[in-house]
């Protein structure tokens, strides 16, 4: 049995016995509740697709799950088309209409996106409402129902429902085993990191949405089918999109589990309170999944998955303080010895060349006018007072600041202005001065995403990945999640997934903040060695005695201004610089 197979097993489990139950079940409106778990499963899932696995949470997925719906019920009124026709169409329908609507709505972030994506359902249930459907119902068909997916035992609607899940699953399951599923969640977890990455998330945003919205405007068609009769305030409706979002966080958002979770839990008590004391109590829906959202946020924010995961997790043996010392006291293989350092040459070929560039932020002029050089081969270090520009030169060029005038040359060719992942795949790469890991995925996964870049299929960039974490001295660490590493070991995670892009030139910010001395010279150390290599860099870094064992040349910054370059030797005793950045007394010990 193939991974991916032996990973859907609990999940086959699962459908075998919720099948076998349904089975057995004569009372109609009991199978409907039981078809409708599975909807609204599948339904969850399609937003899973996007706000579980991006953390763009939408409040518009009613958006495509009406269109599937109201498509398929008036392509059989007017033009006799079948809802098995009708399915795959409502997919494509959704598919269009998501990339539609993301081209223009990914441009915003946090609520103001989830605000925005509320407005697309509430656009169409009044369109919908002008265009003369207030209330459309599925024409009977007598002869050859079947063939326009009408069945009088309704149980038949449930195997259709758990096909249907199935495949959602798979589609899910797949996703999150390659680079679609990795790219996404390296998004939630930190979209800046995942496009100095290389990663183009506008590019995966609006894949993810595409395939959710298939997903939903295909359960909205089999929904019309299922129901026979709709409005436009039961597929547009705020408690359409609100049950796909409860399903999914009160589950667990981010796995395929979490809407199956919900849906099977949730989904049942609402629809029985409706029908005993909706007539009393109208909205009493509403309620089950505002009570539900309130208890998840106290007893469990992340969903009943992860809940139970952590709980599982907590209970098994923890490593003795002796094993998590003997895996962190692996060598740093490259630490580089004197005979590396020897063989390093820095070649008199410029490979960026960097022209009058400038940032304003309003009447503040963070970066003034500066050009400079850098040659193959070459340390470049870049210092200067806190508050002269140096991370805002570095955003710049790396492509997240737009600049206000100037050129970045690579090779001849201007690359100011293009984004972080096309300035990463042509070959510069980036780590931060705060630091930016991908805290739930393992020390492998997340230096494999930066090897996503180059890498030819998933196999290729497994390999990039560990030779990556090998050359930084993490192999023993490569299983451990990002989130309990030490700090040494998060800066040589980034510098992993740096390098595992294959960068020609790699910009360092402040590589060696929070390290103590000791941890500071391992770091140096690594870094030599991959110069060694003949990996061009340029690192920025207040720790001056560091700095100067290590870089070739330097450039000074002073208010936005290039201050003065050249030599450490030279740059350590000139007066600007001693009175602008180290002060009479480095020059007292100098």
């Amino acid at each position: 049995m193939s991974t991916f197979l032996r990973s859907l097993l609990p999940f086959f489990i699962f459908a075998a016995i919720y099948l076998a139950i349904a089975m057995m079940v004569d009372n109609s409106y009991y199978q409907l509740i039981i078809a409708m778990v599975l909807v609204w499963a599948c339904f969850g899932l399609s937003w899973n697709m996007l706000s579980g696995y991006t953390g763009l949470i939408s409040f518009g997925h009613a958006s495509f799950f009406g269109l599937g719906a109201f498509a398929t019920v008036l392509a059989q009124i007017y033009f006799g088309i079948s809802p098995w026709i009708m399915l795959p169409v409502s997919a494509l329908i959704g598919a269009v209409a998501g990339v539609l609507i993301g081209l223009p709505t990914f441009r915003l972030r946090g609520h103001y996106f989830a605000l925005s994506m509320l407005a697309y359902p509430l656009a169409m249930f009044y369109v919908f409402q002008w265009l003369g459907y207030p209330e459309v119902t599925i024409p009977r068909v007598t002869e050859n129902p079947a063939l326009y997916m009408q069945f009088g035992d309704r149980r038949v609607y449930t195997v259709l429902a758990l096909i249907l899940l199935t495949a959602i699953v798979m589609i899910s399951r797949q996703v999150e085993r390659t680079r679609f599923g990795m790219a996404l969640i390296a998004i939630k977890q930190n979209e800046a990191a995942a496009e100095a990455a290389g990663i183009d998330t506008l590019k995966w945003k609006l894949r993810a949405i595409a395939v959710s919205g298939a997903i939903a405007g295909a359960i909205g068609a089999f929904y019309a089918v299922v129901i026979l009769v709709i409005t436009p305030n039961s597929v547009f409706g705020m408690l359409v999109s609100a049950q796909a979002l409860t399903v999914a966080m009160f589950g667990g958002v981010g796995t395929v589990w979490g809407p199956i979770i919900g849906a099977a839990f949730l989904i049942p008590i609402a629809e029985i309170l409706h029908a005993e004391l909706g007539t009393y109590l109208p909205g009493i829906q509403g309620v089950v999944y505002g009570v539900a959202i309130i208890v998840l946020i106290i007893a469990a924010p992340e969903g009943v998955y992860w809940k139970a995961r952590d709980i599982v997790r907590s209970r098994r043996p923890r490593r003795t303080e002796q094993d998590r010392q003997t895996t962190q006291a692996a060598p740093a293989p490259g630490a580089a010895d004197a005979a590396a350092e020897d063989r390093r040459t820095v070649h008199d070929e410029v490979v960026l060349d960097v022209r009058g560039v400038s940032k304003n932020f309003g009447g503040l002029r963070a970066v003034q006018d500066v050009s400079f050089t850098v040659r193959k081969g070459e340390i470049l270090g870049i210092i200067g007072p806190n508050g002269a520009g140096k991370t805002t030169l570095f955003n710049v060029l790396n492509g997240f600041q737009k600049s206000d005038g100037g050129q970045m040359l690579l090779h001849g060719t201007d690359m100011l202005g293009r984004r972080p992942h096309a300035i990463c795949a042509a070959g510069i790469g980036r780590t931060f001065q705060v630091m930016r890991p991908f805290k739930r995925l393992s020390v492998a996964d997340n230096v494999k995403v930066g090897a996503y870049v180059h890498a030819g299929s998933e196999e290729d960039a497994d390999a990039i990945a560990r030779a990556a974490v090998d050359r930084v001295g993490l192999s023993a660490s490569s299983d451990r999640i990002a989130a309990t590493l030490t700090t040494k070991e998060l800066r040589l995670m980034e510098l992993a997934r740096a390098i595992a892009g294959k960068p020609e030139i790699l910009l360092l910010d402040e590589t060696l903040a929070g390290l103590g001395s000791d941890e500071s010279k391992e770091v140096v150390s690594i870094i030599r060695a991959l110069a060694a290599t003949g990996l061009t860099i340029v690192i920025i870094e207040h720790t001056m005695q560091a700095m100067v064992q290590l870089v070739d040349r330097f450039i000074v910054l002073d208010h936005g201004q290039l201050l003065v370059e050249g030599l450490p030797e030279e740059v350590t005793r000139n007066p600007k610089v001693i009175e602008a950045y180290l002060g009479a007394k480095w020059a007292a010990n100098a």
